[in-house]
């Protein structure tokens, strides 16, 4: 079975809704077992963590985007991975990454390029999410990908929003096709290796 770690933190639950369609796009893939992580409120992960995270084929990282990059929490474990860092034992794994924040644009991406480094200062193998964005008269926060995240799944959680009212079921679904294309990559990159 190819394995899938999804870590992320969430401050007011929005980010858990999306960290669930991610969780359920990859589990979708055959062949592909996924256990979700989610960082507590004081930022500490428990040791057996890092060793799902070793374990993993995959690692998917989120947070919400809070002041133009990701939450406190989400640093204090990126900082804390500083030892696999040392040893490259995240090397060649794949990585993805997405993140809910209140306003249509938010500054979004800087969380994502964040993810992106961090992947790739542990030499993971990084994918887009592989989706056109719906920006015609047409479209509309329902529709997938309005929000045209490319390197990564966004959503746009208004803050007076409750978990369930928040991010819309076009960013729900985004998630969750995003969440499938880095489980297929993650198993495909798993064949290759082993080949």
């Amino acid at each position: 079975m190819t394995k899938v770690a999804i870590i992320y933190f969430s401050g007011y639950g929005h980010t858990v809704k999306q960290a669930e369609a991610v969780e359920k796009g990859a589990a979708s893939v055959s062949g592909v077992t996924v256990t979700t992580i989610k960082i507590p409120a004081d930022g500490t992960i428990e040791d057996s963590v890092w060793t799902t995270l070793a374990d993993a084929d995959a690692i998917i990282y989120g947070s919400p985007t809070y002041m133009g990059g990701p939450a406190w929490q989400f640093k204090k474990f990126a900082d804390e991975s500083s030892k696999q860092y040392a040893t490259l034992a995240w090397q060649d794994k794949v990585a993805g990454g997405f993140t809910t924040s209140a306003s249509v644009n938010g500054d979004k991406f800087n969380t994502i390029t964040y993810f992106i480094t961090l992947s790739q200062q542990h030499g993971q193998l990084w994918v887009g999410t592989g989706l056109q964005a719906s920006n015609k008269m047409e479209h509309g926060p329902g529709d997938v990908n309005w929000t045209a995240g490319y390197s990564g799944a966004l959503a746009i959680a208004p803050s007076d929003s409750s978990p369930d009212q928040g991010s819309s079921e076009g960013d729900l679904e985004t998630a969750r096709l995003y969440g499938a294309r880095v489980a297929t990559a993650a198993i495909r990159n798993r064949v290759a290796v082993a080949a």
